[in-house]
C-alpha cells in the first residue's frame, strides 16, 4: 500500500515538475498532493472498508476533483477563458493517483509518458 502512495506521488511530481518549470499556477507541490490523495482514498476504499464498493469512492473522487479545476479556469475580460489546461491537468493526475492507488503502476506510468509528451510536444496548441 505505501508503494501506491509513493508512486502516486512521484507520478503527479513529474506533471507537476513540468508545469513548474512552465510557470503555471498549479505544479509541483499541488499535482503531488492531488495524485497523492487519489491514490489514498483508493487504498483505503479497496483495503479499509471490507465488503464496500471502491467504485464509488473512484466516482466520488472523479466528481469532487471537479471541483479544483473549475476553480482554475478563469474567464477574462475580453471574453476568452484561461486555466482549461491547468483543469485539465488536475483532473489527469487525479486519475494517475487513483489508477496508482488501485495497483494499476503501468496503466498509470504509460498515462504520465503520455500526458508529459502532451505538454511538452504540443505547447501552443
Amino acid at each position: 500500500m505505501s508503494l501506491r502512495i509513493v508512486l502516486a506521488a512521484v507520478l503527479g511530481g513529474i506533471i507537476g515538475y513540468e508545469r513548474r518549470k512552465a510557470d503555471k499556477p498549479v505544479g509541483l507541490r499541488t499535482l503531488v498532493l492531488i495524485s497523492t490523495g487519489a491514490a489514498l482514498f483508493t487504498v483505503a476504499s479497496v483495503y479499509g472498508f471490507g465488503d464496500g464498493d471502491p467504485s464509488r469512492v473512484a466516482a466520488g473522487i472523479v466528481v469532487g476533483i471537479g471541483f479544483l479545476g473549475a476553480g482554475a479556469i478563469i474567464r477574462r475580460r475580453a471574453g476568452g477563458v484561461e486555466g482549461l489546461t491547468t483543469a485539465a491537468v488536475i483532473w489527469v493526475v487525479a486519475a494517475v493517483g487513483l489508477a496508482t492507488g488501485a495497483g494499476l503502476y503501468l496503466i498509470a506510468t504509460v498515462t504520465t509518458v503520455v500526458v508529459m509528451l502532451v505538454l511538452l510536444l504540443l505547447r501552443h496548441g
